[in-house]
């Protein structure tokens, strides 16, 4: 178990039950998106279902369609706006950069074009979808997730997103569920923490917003016994507003939750 994780459960004595957030939750949309998932037998949701759970919950994600063909992504990209991001999709896939699924600034319908043909001849037995998403432009990364103790339950992850998460392993982590305190202790917590703040002419970040998805995070594993794992990454600050730009939920046994 990580050092931070363990310090987080040591170091709690004991829980009160919290009042939720303006309870705007789609409980059997997102109910329904987790059964279908585990009666096809699959260990995690796609990206595109991923990202939709997390919408269901209040957390800001990107505007993005899902297509399988070229006269739908064609279609997606001027209702979204360029440049756009385009992806495979497909609750295999949980590695796109390394398999080079993932296309960034594609700026016009040429390269739009050019983009799918070649991402659909690399989707070869991964299926035939293709996630068309918004552009979010910021500098600024983090991470976000949750895991699913075997004795205290989920525990909530924040910290530095991007490539940094695994080289500086800079993050705080909570027993859930949360209240806005805990969540602003969690990001006062870690060592980049000024990455929050004013900086270089960018805003400081949303910090409503930051708690709320740190609170609804904790939430959806609360909610959902086969949610195993949640990963949030990136979470871009586009100007002051995090947005989730890529997210894996990864699923197991409810019953052994429980």
């Amino acid at each position: 178990m990580d050092e931070e994780l363990s310090f987080c459960i040591l170091t709690t004595v004991f829980f009160v039950l919290l009042p939720r957030l303006e309870e705007d939750v789609n409980m059997k949309e997102a109910q329904d998106v987790i059964e279908k998932a585990l009666k096809e037998g699959r260990a995690s949701l796609s990206e595109y279902e991923s990202k939709n759970l997390l919408r269901l919950y209040g957390i800001p994600v990107t505007r993005e369609k899902l297509v399988n063909d070229r006269g739908q992504l064609l279609e997606a990209a001027a209702e979204i706006g360029y440049p756009v991001v385009i992806k495979g999709c497909s609750s295999r896939l949980t590695h796109k950069t390394e398999r080079n699924l993932v296309r960034v600034d594609v700026r016009n319908r040429e390269e739009a074009v050019a983009a799918f043909e070649d991402l659909m001849s690399r989707m070869e037995g991964e299926g035939a979808d293709l996630l068309v998403q918004e552009m979010i432009k910021g500098s600024r990364e983090l991470v976000v997730g949750m895991t699913r103790d075997p004795q205290f339950g989920p525990c909530v992850m924040f910290g530095l997103g991007g490539i940094y998460t695994e080289i500086l392993r800079d993050v705080s982590f909570r027993v859930a569920p949360l209240e806005k305190r805990d969540a602003l202790q969690m990001a006062q917590e870690i060592r980049g923490r000024k990455i929050l703040e004013e900086l270089r002419g960018m805003p400081a970040a949303d910090m409503e917003t930051l708690c709320r998805i740190l609170i609804k995070t904790g939430e959806i594993g609360l909610d959902n016994g086969a949610v195993k794992e949640i990963d949030i990454n990136p979470l871009i600050l586009s100007g002051s507003k995090p947005v989730a730009v890529d997210a894996l939920v990864v699923l197991g046994d409810a019953s052994a939750s429980s």
